[in-house]
């Protein structure tokens, strides 16, 4: 057993380097960010200058860094890709996580890859496919329950990565061809057009009205907080938070959540180790209630569920705060089970709608068996809430107080040294040693002189070398090995401290080895299939030319290559409208006068003029979303390389 089934690496999303810092300090032991280009968040794009100094920040710690090249490429943009992966091996970067198999047939440095959500890996054939071509992480389906990453881990011995937290896509990623069919926009190259948090209609085979503009498509936001040990059992070795276009409140607060709940862990297992360096402090209290959420699922983790659907609405509601008991003229009056603050964010929910309030003043006016009373000032005249009255349950999305402390320094994350001060021939020496085990010594030609008083002036000297402050280092033991009480002048020894933690910092960074590429296998591997439809998501010759070395005999075109011109499945999802309104075949089983009744027949969606068929695979319990390409787009040429030159990005992509 290798030290990496040991290890548990909470991994961090970071929109910027700044954010890939502080979710270091806040416990991530690795952080995934977007390049200059070809990453799947257009506008989460990165210079190759901050990713390089991120990286020299997370060595230090021991912490990795990861960047995504995880969308499908066109066979102009081979080069471009080719050359910014070099440039990314030469700024220190751990591993590329990719999902164009092309990539595999190009001249890499030997950088490690991860496989992409994208992959779309459900299966042990394809995950011990991927772990044989050269793959050294796989990240798996986000359907995936306990027990299937379970058989998986028993066949395959390639490191899993799972998502634990954040925005759901309702489809398998890499499966859906929406965006692009509607509006020209893949979210296989980057630029999802969100067609998934958009209301709609859903009609049943007769055309009766099953829910009438409903967010149908809109998934809560994954939590596996409680599925933690469970995951870490099943073989889950590193837990990766969604999240590269959230800001900087969310990486600290999540991250810190997680890092707390693993720690636990790790105290009672200490067969398990984290896989970074340091000690954690957080400086505030993490509630993963507080930030932007759409409601809270484990997914399929333990199984399907009926509730995992956030079909009101995509927007974040808060937590409930309290019921509204009176309306004045520019005021209203709250009875709330927590404290307010001036500037906090509330809502409420209006004809299917979510109506805000900014709140400008609050003011207590007491206590009462329900609660506390508070008399809130907002921003806006109360005639411009609709529907507010008397009884209404109040949210707050928007606490002020509790994200001001995360504004602030919120955390701090310090690696354990030991220290040892003895003589040298010209002076004095400062030996350190880190948790690590990596040493380093820092000489000084420093004069000193017999204490007059021992006992004070060694207090004093120890207290001196031991001055870490706000350095990386938290001084866990400091040896004199001195043969007699000296006295040191105190700027000579705070001298000799601040040049040994430099040169601790550099050993630390100099001792750093990047872990190696996976070689594949030879012979070849053979893919579990021997044709593939526009699913797989082919999009250069290259990947062809990789599936045709592994046994694979018909490929089609990616949908974005524009050769599927009738209707298929733009989405393939293991959410089930039938299910969630109880109208599945298999809720029908054993149930006295409807067996028999209801059969997956297909049903209607529609959302303005777009108009889909579902259709429903029962046997592995998926939904099928099917349409075509609109006209327009199918004669108009597929996406080019300037979209992702590093100085193009000129697609905006609407708020979550």
């Amino acid at each position: 057993m290798s030290l990496l089934d040991h290890q548990i690496e909470l991994l961090s999303p970071a929109k910027t380097a700044e954010i890939g810092r502080e979710a270091i300090l806040h416990g991530a032991d690795a952080v995934y960010i977007g390049g200059p280009a070809f990453g799947a968040r257009h506008n989460a794009s990165n210079p190759l200058e901050d990713i390089a100094a991120l990286v020299e920040f997370a060595h230090r710690y021991r912490s990795r860094i990861f960047v995504t090249m995880n969308t499908i490429m066109h066979d102009s943009e081979l080069e471009l890709a080719r050359k910014q992966i070099w440039q990314l091996y030469e700024a220190g970067v751990d591993a590329l996580i990719i999902q164009d198999m092309g990539l595999l047939e190009m001249d890499l440095p030997p950088i490690q890859l991860h496989a992409s959500t994208q992959c779309d890996i459900r299966t042990v054939e394809k995950a011990a496919f991927l772990g044989k071509v050269g793959f050294s992480q796989l990240v798996l389906a986000r359907e995936l329950t306990v027990e299937q990453i379970r058989k998986i881990r028993a066949e395959v011995d390639t490191p899993l990565e799972y998502f634990v937290h954040g925005a759901l896509c309702v489809a398998f990623s890499g499966q859906c061809y929406i965006s692009h069919a509607d509006t020209g926009r893949s979210a296989n190259r980057g630029d999802c057009s969100q067609a998934c948090r958009l209301p709609y209609t859903l009609s049943d085979s007769q055309g009766r009205v099953v829910a009438y503009e409903k967010h149908l498509l809109s998934m809560k936001d994954n939590d596996q907080s409680r599925n933690l040990e469970a995951l870490i059992d099943a073989g889950i070795r590193s837990f990766k938070i969604e999240g590269r276009y959230k800001d900087m409140g969310y990486v600290k607060n999540i991250t810190g959540h997680y890092r707390k709940l693993i720690d636990e862990v790790l105290e009672r297992r200490p067969e398990l180790q984290r896989a970074s360096s340091g000690r954690t402090e957080l400086m505030f209290t993490p509630d993963v209630d507080k930030n932007f959420h759409r409601g809270h699922t484990d997914y399929f983790a333990q199984g399907r569920q009926a509730d995992i659907g956030a079909f009101d609405t995509p927007k974040y509601v808060g937590v409930e705060l309290g019921t509204v008991v009176r309306i004045g003229g520019d005021h209203l009056d709250l009875v709330t089970n927590a404290p307010m603050a001036n500037g906090d964010g509330l809502n409420y929910m209006h004809k299917r709608e979510t109506v805000g309030i900014k709140v400008n003043t609050v003011t207590k006016l007491g206590e009462e068996a329900e609660g506390q009373r508070w008399r809130v000032f907002p921003n806006e005249p109360l005639s411009a809430l609709p529907g507010l009255k008397t009884g209404t349950v109040i949210n707050r999305n928007g606490d002020h107080q509790w994200e001001a402390a995360l504004h602030k320094k919120s955390s701090e994350r310090k690696v354990a040294a030991f220290l040892k001060l003895s003589e040298h021939a010209d002076g004095l020496r400062l030996t350190i040693t880190d948790e690590d085990g990596i040493v380093s010594v820092t000489d000084a030609a420093i004069p000193f002189q017999p204490a007059q008083q021992a006992a004070q002036a060694e207090a004093s000297l120890r207290t001196s070398v031991g001055k870490l402050g706000s350095t990386m280092f938290e001084a866990k033991e400091v040896e004199l090995a001195l043969p007699r009480p000296w006295f040191v002048p105190s700027a000579a020894i705070n001298g000799l401290r601040r040049d040994a933690i430099a040169a601790h910092e550099a050993a630390r960074l100099a001792a750093w080895e990047r872990p190696e590429r996976k070689a594949p296998e030879e012979p070849p591997a053979q893919y579990p299939e021997t044709q593939l439809s526009y699913l797989a998501n082919v999009y250069n010759e290259k990947a062809r030319a990789f599936y045709h070395k592994h046994g694979v005999g018909l490929i089609d075109a990616a949908y974005e290559s524009h050769e599927e011109p009738g209707e298929v499945s733009l989405m393939i999802t293991k959410h089930c409208l039938r299910f969630s309104f109880n109208l599945c075949p298999k809720q029908a089983k054993g149930v006295q006068g409807v067996q028999g009744q209801v059969r997956a027949e297909p049903m209607t969606l529609v959302s303005g003029d777009e108009r889909y068929t579902l259709r429903f695979d029962c046997k592995p319990c998926e939904m099928h979303v099917v349409g075509a390409m609109k006209t327009n787009i199918l004669n108009s040429p597929p996406p080019s390389a300037v979209a992702y030159s590093p100085l193009v990005f000129h697609r905006q992509r609407p708020r979550a």
